[in-house]
């Protein structure tokens, strides 16, 4: 049976949302969702179904629902759902407070529900053979840079980008965080466009982490260094590549995995987890950990007076 899906606001990224629920035979695009009515309007149109501009209008024709808001509203638009026991994917980050994700927790644990939150690039192709390869890394260093756009400023880079870079250190390091360090800048925007973070986990593992909204070019970079060698991840291009030691110096292997849109591989995930019952890949309790870190890179970057 396909699930009944419904995708609550509609502009750049939910649209790419409401086409590819629109494709898939396991789910069906009942409602798109958006306050701004002619978006509502052209988008359902576009896709043969029905428009609302009030969520709550949609809950009784659905059994899924895809948040895609802006990121202050998270939590009433996903605690409503659950309450209707409606199953949730929801952006990141997943809210605004570590204190709005424990109670979105312990809603959907109440009512036996799914929280999927939308980490994308733990679907991303080249991730997923990288991970194959991991053996208690000692070292990581992530770089996400992207050039400057106007309609990502009205938050800190460090929750619209590096969020993506501390969610994947994290599912890679089976340790707690020990400590966090960080800097970073406003440059061009009232938020923070620019930062460092230095990650040193209890099992001695550390992780760097670099990501700048003011780059001339878009770059996505993630390196793993473990024991004789070293994996690199170019998630532009979902190509890995593995340096390791041999008798005669430096070798190395190169992969290309199939490529595949991450957002289609997300999208299908949570689907399957709806039809089965089953936890997603990122739960609301890894998106709650990846954005606790993020929030204590944020204070210590404005405490040191640079933010």
């Amino acid at each position: 049976m396909s699930v009944k899906v419904a995708v609550v606001g509609v502009g750049y990224l939910g649209r790419h949302h409401a086409r590819i629920y629109s494709e898939m035979g396991d789910a069906e695009l009942v409602a798109v969702v958006d306050i701004d009515k002619e978006k509502s309007d052209t988008l359902a149109a576009q896709y043969s179904t029905r428009a609302f501009y009030d969520f709550r209008d949609a809950l009784d024709r659905v059994e899924a629902v895809s948040i895609v808001t802006p990121t202050p509203s998270h939590y009433e638009i996903a605690l409503e759902c659950l309450k209707a026991e409606k199953d949730v994917l929801i952006e990141k980050p997943i809210t605004v407070t570590i204190e709005e994700a424990d109670a979105l927790i312990k809603e959907a644990t109440k009512t036996g529900r799914i929280i999927q939150v939308g980490h994308l690039e733990r679907f991303n192709p080249a991730i997923l053979a990288a991970a194959e390869l991991i053996k208690d890394p000692v070292f990581i260093e992530s770089e996400r840079l992207s050039p400057f756009l106007v309609r990502a400023t009205d938050i800190d880079v460090t929750l619209d980008l590096m969020i993506h870079d501390i969610d994947i250190i994290l599912s890679l390091i089976s340790s707690p965080v020990k400590d966090i360090r960080a800097v970073g800048a406003n440059v061009l925007s009232g938020k923070i466009d620019v930062a460092k973070a230095w990650l040193e986990f209890e099992n001695g593992c550390m992780a760097l982490a670099t990501v700048s909204r003011l780059s001339p070019e878009k770059q996505r970079r993630l390196k793993i260094f473990q024991k004789d060698s070293y994996l690199s991840v170019d998630y532009q291009s979902s190509e890995m590549k593995r340096y390791y030691k041999t008798r005669d110096g430096i070798a190395v292997d190169s992969a290309q995995p199939e490529k595949k849109e991450p957002l289609k591989e997300e999208l299908n995930d949570f689907i399957r987890c709806v039809q089965e019952r089953k936890q997603p890949k990122v739960s609301a309790v890894e998106g709650r950990d990846a954005l606790k870190v993020v929030l204590e890179i944020n204070r210590l970057i404005r405490n040191t007076g640079s933010g």
